[in-house]
């Protein structure tokens, strides 16, 4: 069933664009990742093509004139309104459905959507099924409403059977399974297509989805919803998986692995051309308690159809100062607020703002500082130099290295979410033979490294780095001066100091490697109680071996560069 065409009160041609530009300008308030998702779209518009990306204005405007058109809301004040979509809701559901591969089909088959209670999420999912049960040009399409257990599957269902009891056009094409609130399937006989709920407790039967509509991912317990819905979809063209949910409360969840892959994917730290996110979030220093404005960055529909409402926020924010026991609810569910999560190091503003393309080839002779953070067997082993400018004005530079084993890369690939095969193909990422690390590799790059810079002093983590010396004895190489640096916070903190400092000022450059950007992005820091700092591989949302590398690089060269010269005898 195709949508009636757009009519006079489509103000702009591509809605998702203007969207797009408006937040990136300032015009409409934004959090960061919603700031980078934007961003993503408009420099997918530039240069997507190259990758055989394609944006279809007329098919994000089919579906956004779907819901004008044939949805109609419930509850309330709405009841029985036209489903028109807010201006976030239209970059959502023009991204989805607009954007092209190269195959010409859907290009996002998985999408992430976190927003604050209340902002009108559900019936925007039920929509979604909706199109893909009647609109998409899909025979037999299987879409369900899923979740860990029925009753919650049913929540986001009931949106969607009230939208076909409202819409004239959908009560003339579907037939409805089940009376009242027990309606169980809404079938599309012209296309042999079902809408229907499913939980993981009756998802046996191997479902094939066209769409899966999954809701508040923040309250399942592991991932095996939205892995049965993404097994069954490998024979379908262009099937699509779309997740909506509130904030969390702990960051070893399935949700917030979601949210900090979207976060990632979105800020151009990952590179994932078949997922898309919408994540709203506060940024550093808002603080919801004390100031109104920062409201719509979590409360999108603030700005549109005044949603969940001011009244409502403001009832919540002033239970909440005098109930402390609630603060963190509604922190997490009306601002976004993981209120168990730890926020990263480095922005990504801050972190692609210090991205410089250059050639480390063309820096022989420099003084240079390193770092080395050597892996176990089978982890990330990272190298990063420091290198000295020269010139007035110019910055230091970093120069990053990282190996894997080439043994079992595949699967690491698929459990770390990392593009490693393709990172090894451009250079980025070296493999050495075998299952685990070869440190004669390691040290033999270290040598011709020494040889190639005017090598200082290489800081090293103290683990198994005898192993590594000894090595480079037993095959009569010369390693440059060594020196252990430590991981707590008293040798860590300097170094942390220094490295923010140069990078805030714009002293510090790196070449925007995208394995040392991803361990940028993951890279967490913990304090003591006298505000000391250092890195925490522990709390860290994935690897981080080149950052403590890289701060280890810059605490060796921020003591030694200082160091007056060592007396001596001269001959002139």
């Amino acid at each position: 069933m195709a949508s009636r065409k757009p009519g006079p009160r489509a103000t702009s041609a591509d809605p998702v664009s203007r969207y797009a530009k408006a937040v990136v300008s300032g015009k409409k308030i934004a959090g960061p990742h919603v700031r980078a998702a934007c961003q993503r779209h408009l420099n997918d518009l530039a240069t997507g093509h190259q990758r055989g990306l394609v944006f279809d204005k007329q098919a994000a405007q089919r579906a956004i004139g779907y819901y004008r058109d044939v949805l109609r809301l419930n509850g309330g004040e709405f009841e029985g309104m036209p489903f028109e979509l807010l201006d976030w809701q239209q970059f959502i559901i023009g991204s989805v459905f607009g954007w092209k591969g190269a195959d010409g089909y859907r290009r996002f088959r998985v999408v992430y959507v976190e927003t604050a209670k209340g902002s009108g999420k559900s019936p925007l999912a039920a929509g979604v099924g909706m199109i893909g049960l009647t609109a998409d040009g899909e025979s037999r399409a299987e879409v369900y409403a899923a979740a860990t257990k029925k009753d919650q599957a049913m929540v986001l269902y009931r949106d969607a059977v009230a939208m076909y009891q409202q819409s004239p056009e959908l009560r003339r094409r579907l037939k409805p399974s089940g009376v009242g609130e027990n309606v169980w399937n809404l079938a599309y006989a012209e296309k042999g297509s079902f809408f229907r709920p499913i939980s993981a407790d009756d998802g046996q039967s191997g479902p094939r989805p066209h769409v899966a509509l999954i809701d508040e991912i923040h309250e399942h317990r592991n991932n095996t919803v939205v892995e049965m819905m993404r097994a069954g979809t490998k024979s379908r063209r262009q099937a699509l998986i779309f997740m909506i949910t509130n904030s969390g409360a702990s960051k070893t969840s399935a949700c917030w692995n979601y949210h900090d892959y979207a976060a990632k994917v979105s800020a151009g730290t990952l590179v994932d051309d078949a997922f898309f996110g919408y994540v709203c979030a506060l940024d550093e220093g808002d603080d919801p308690f004390n100031d109104e404005k920062c409201w719509p960055k979590v409360n999108p529909s603030l700005q549109g159809a005044k949603l969940p409402g001011l009244k409502y926020l403001r009832e919540q924010v002033t239970e909440a100062r005098g109930m402390p026991s609630k603060e963190a609810l509604v922190r997490r569910l009306n601002f976004c607020q993981w209120t168990d999560a730890t926020n990263p190091w480095i922005s990504a503003d801050v972190w692609l703002g210090a991205a410089r393309e250059y050639d480390w080839r063309d820096f022989r002779g420099r003084r240079a500082w390193a770092g080395l953070d050597l892996s176990s067997t089978t982890d990330l082993t990272g190298l990063v130099l420091y290198v000295e400018p020269v010139g007035e004005g110019e910055p230091w530079r970093m120069v990053p290295f990282a190996w894997l084993p080439e043994e079992g890369l595949q699967r690491k690939e698929e459990l770390d979410r990392v593009p490693y095969l393709a990172w090894r193909t451009a250079g980025y990422l070296e493999t050495t033979p075998g299952r685990a690390i070869s440190k004669l590799t390691v040290i033999k790059r270290l040598a011709e490294l020494s040889s190639f810079f005017d090598l200082q002093l290489v800081g090293y983590d103290r683990w198994r780095i005898e192993d590594l010396k000894a090595l480079a004895t037993d095959n009569a190489i010369d390693l440059p001066e060594m020196q252990p640096f430590g991981q707590g916070y008293k040798d860590m903190s300097p170094a942390i100091e220094t490295f923010e400092t140069a990078l805030l000022n714009g002293t510090v450059v790196h070449p925007g490697n995208p394995v040392f950007t991803w361990c940028a992005a993951n890279a967490v820091i913990t304090s003591d109680d006298a505000e000391n700092r250092k890195l925490s591989k522990e709390k860290a949302t994935g690897r981080i071996d080149l950052m403590v590398a890289a701060v280890m690089a810059v605490g060796c060269g921020a003591i030694r560069a200082e160091e007056p010269p060592t007396p001596g005898i001269y001959i002139l």
